[in-house]
C-alpha cells in the first residue's frame, strides 16, 4: 500500500477529530473513505456524462414495461 502524508491547518484537523469514528486509527480510516467515496462519484460522473453525449437507441434500451417490483 501506498502512503501519502497529507498536512492540515489546525480548524480541519479539529473538525475531522470531532467526525471522525474514535481510535487512533479512525481519522486515517475515514480519510480513506473519503478518497474512495470522491474517486467513485467522479467515475460515476464520467459515466453519465458518456451515455450523455451519446445516449441508447430505442433499439438498444432495455423494455421495462412489464417489469415488476421486487417482493
Amino acid at each position: 500500500m501506498r502512503s501519502l502524508r497529507v498536512q492540515l491547518d489546525e480548524p480541519t484537523y479539529r473538525a475531522l477529530s470531532e467526525i471522525a469514528p474514535g481510535g487512533g486509527r479512525g481519522p486515517v480510516q475515514f480519510i480513506r473513505e473519503a478518497i474512495r467515496k470522491a474517486v467513485r462519484e467522479a467515475e460515476y460522473a464520467q459515466i453519465r456524462k458518456a451515455y450523455e453525449a451519446q445516449p441508447d437507441s430505442e433499439s438498444e434500451a432495455d423494455d421495462w414495461s412489464a417489469a415488476r417490483p421486487f417482493s
